[in-house]
């Protein structure tokens, strides 16, 4: 069946447009940030009522991610992706304004990024990872401006002008935004350059991506990533931007032992003010992790795919959980038959993989097996 296509507003309409946004952020910006986000949350939960099937959507896929989460925290969860979607919508008309050369330290707290650091200034190319939980793009901005230029894939806004102010003022800070579609040539520019080049993983990646584990469930995932670090060498390196929550992190972050142990960099202390971020580098796969394995690229998509699932576990509330992680099947669930020796054989060769988990993804590739095939 014929993708449907997007309808793009009409070239003669797209200008006027553009101010009329313009107008909103710029009246946005000479309120209280406090007070518009919010408004934003207030807005996020409103728009949520009238799309009960996406909302019955989130609460699904939470319930694949955290089977035994009752299903009030459930909805909770989805409700909440919804404001965290608008609270990003105020956050980013703030962005270029309060994360700068003087202020992002107001803002942002580092993590431990040594290791980070170290690869950055080694003459490489390095892989940058991160989903849709927390704020992508703080996450690829806050770097750029502190000293490492990124190359970022991303798609562009179907409003033309819009999307050439927002390359605009990303490019001020050291973020080139790269088009996805027909990006080859420019990716390969950047590796070859020892560039740090970012992506946004956690997308469905279509029947012909590769099938591995997220939440105990097979998930297709972008095998491109994979196969830029194996031909270039280069690290991988899954981090996120999650936005601060006074309830769960007020205790830790204000902490000085904690803060001395992680070596944490940022605004000293934090009393609940909005607009407060966290980085962290999570996970950093090196080649000599792979370079051994039976299935380097098996072994690098998993991998990166269990670090996306570790950002969501530390924010469920703010991941966006209207996304279709698992909608692509693999070929043997679509065919209805039972998971393949090899794949179970590549699953269990993962070294964080236990029996139980493996049984785990086995018992779900069985049930959607049935349900392609309209059993159960």
């Amino acid at each position: 069946m014929a993708k449907r296509r997007r309808r793009k507003l009409p070239s003669i309409l797209q200008q006027p447009m553009y101010y009329a946004i313009r107008a909103v952020l710029g009246a946005m910006l000479t309120g209280d940030i406090d007070a518009n986000l919010r408004t934003a949350r207030a807005l996020g939960r409103a728009w949520a009522r009238f799309e009960p099937k996406r909302v019955q959507r989130a609460v699904e896929n939470i319930a694949v991610a955290f089977p035994d989460m009752p299903e009030d925290q459930r909805m909770a969860h989805a409700m909440q992706s919804y404001e965290h979607l608008f609270m990003l919508g105020v956050e980013t008309a703030y962005t270029a304004r309060l994360i700068n050369h003087d202020g992002w330290s107001e803002h942002v707290r580092m993590g431990d990024l040594r290791e980070t650091v170290r690869l950055l200034t080694a003459d490489r190319p390095c892989l940058l990872l991160t989903g849709h939980c927390g704020n992508w793009e703080l996450l690829g901005y806050t770097l750029a401006l502190i000293g490492f230029p990124i190359h970022a894939l991303y798609r562009p806004l179907d409003l033309k002008p819009m999307d050439q102010w927002v390359r605009r003022t990303r490019e001020r800070r050291g973020l080139v935004l790269v088009d996805k579609f027909g990006a080859a040539e420019a990716v390969t520019k950047v590796m070859r350059k020892r560039g740090l080049l970012g992506f946004i993983a956690d997308q469905n990646a279509g029947d012909r991506g590769l099938f591995v584990p997220f939440f105990n469930r097979l998930a297709a995932t972008y095998k491109t990533i994979g196969l830029l670090a194996i031909r270039y060498d280069a690290p991988i390196l899954c981090g996120q931007a999650r936005r601060l929550v006074w309830e769960r992190d007020h205790a830790t972050e204000n902490n000085a032992e904690t803060m001395g142990k992680s070596r944490s960099l940022g605004f000293a202390e934090w009393s609940g003010e909005p607009f407060r971020y966290r980085v962290d580098i999570h996970d950093i796969i090196m080649p000599e992790d792979w370079k051994h394995q039976q299935d380097p690229l098996f072994y690098i998509t998993a991998r990166y795919r269990r670090a996306l699932e570790q950002m969501v576990r530390n924010a469920p509330e703010q991941n966006l959980w209207l996304h279709r992680y698992w909608k692509s099947r693999p070929r043997h669930e679509r065919m209805g038959r039972p998971m393949p020796e090899a794949m179970k054989d590549k699953i269990r060769a993962l070294p964080w993989i236990t029996e139980g988990d493996l049984e785990r993804i086995e018992e779900r590739s069985r049930r959607d097996a049935l349900e392609a095939v309209g059993v159960g």
